[in-house]
């Protein structure tokens, strides 16, 4: 496929995944002062207790007009499989752009981080309050693009460097990542500048990127030891399948087994879209891990 029929299929199929109405949530709780820490809620369709609890990080560039509305269908789809789920917010750019014309900044160094660390902290108590049907020793964490990115850092927390402030001292009781066409290493993101140079943007401009990457890169943060499986659709133009696939490598080269689910003719948007087959693919990838 030509990368101009690649982008007019993203096109389409982003149309698609964004056409569908938002679903409320059954309950929503926050895990922080600011309003931008928000969880969203969804109770299992069909009303089981112990059902697994999905954590839901919602991708968009890391940049503010993405929100967790925009997968909400998403949530609700999962939430209709039987999962309870757990839809996060968390703070991005601050919507201003970089220049007339230019997308909005990318990110909050460090409050992107602080906010996902704070929330896998706080969500085995605010799921247990608000969320009884949740089993929350059956976690599974899924994120798609950016999102993908930072399901697959929160489940490394264990092994960030020494001193670093969102270090765990032992690795997150989880039972597996479903990362979804993430933005998974960042060498390989740079060199496809995934996102128009939002990775910059969210480590910060005029500092130590390869310090901060340490803290932060997918990649460098291996291994980790929770089960791992990627989805990749092979015609993705927006986060191409280099980027994952240089993850698995990484992952291959420090021991680690990482599972990738390559979709044949999909884009970016159907993983998270419910009228598309995809999507079911995504749901039993989770199935598998959170049963």
């Amino acid at each position: 496929m030509s990368e101009s029929t690649g982008r007019a299929q993203d096109a389409v199929e982003e149309e698609s995944a964004f056409a569908h109405p938002a679903v409320a949530p059954d309950r929503s709780a926050a895990y922080g002062s600011h309003p931008d820490q928000m969880i969203d809620f969804y109770a299992p369709g069909d009303g089981r207790d112990g059902a697994p609890l999905v954590v839901v990080l919602h991708g968009g560039a890391w940049r503010a007009p993405y929100d967790r509305l925009h997968v909400s269908p998403f949530a609700g789809f999962l939430a209709r499989r039987g999962f309870a789920v757990a839809s996060v917010e968390y703070r991005r750019g601050d919507g201003s752009p970089q220049k007339e014309g230019a997308a909005p900044l990318a990110g909050r160094w460090p409050e992107t981080f602080d906010d996902v660390a704070a929330v896998m902290d706080a969500l085995p108590a605010l799921a247990e309050r608000e969320l009884p049907q949740a089993d929350v020793r059956r976690t599974v964490l899924t994120g798609h693009s950016a999102g993908g990115h930072l399901a697959l850092w929160a489940a490394a927390r264990h092994v960030l460097p020494p001193g670093s402030p969102w270090r765990l001292p032992a690795s997150p009781p989880l039972r597996g990542v479903v990362a979804l066409a993430p933005i998974a290493d960042f060498a390989s993101a740079v060199k496809l500048d995934v996102c128009g140079g939002a990775l910059h943007q969210l480590l910060g401009t005029g500092v130590d990127l390869e310090s901060r990457s340490a803290h932060t890169d997918p990649a460098l943060l291996l291994p980790t030891g929770i089960a791992t499986t990627v989805v990749q659709g092979t015609e993705d133009t927006t986060v191409p399948p280099a980027v994952p696939d240089a993850f698995v490598d990484a992952a291959a080269k420090a021991g680690e087994l990482v599972g990738l689910t390559l979709l044949d003719g999909v884009g970016h948007f159907p993983l998270i879209d419910p009228s598309a087959d995809a999507c079911a693919v995504v749901a039993e990838e989770i199935a598998q891990l959170a049963w």
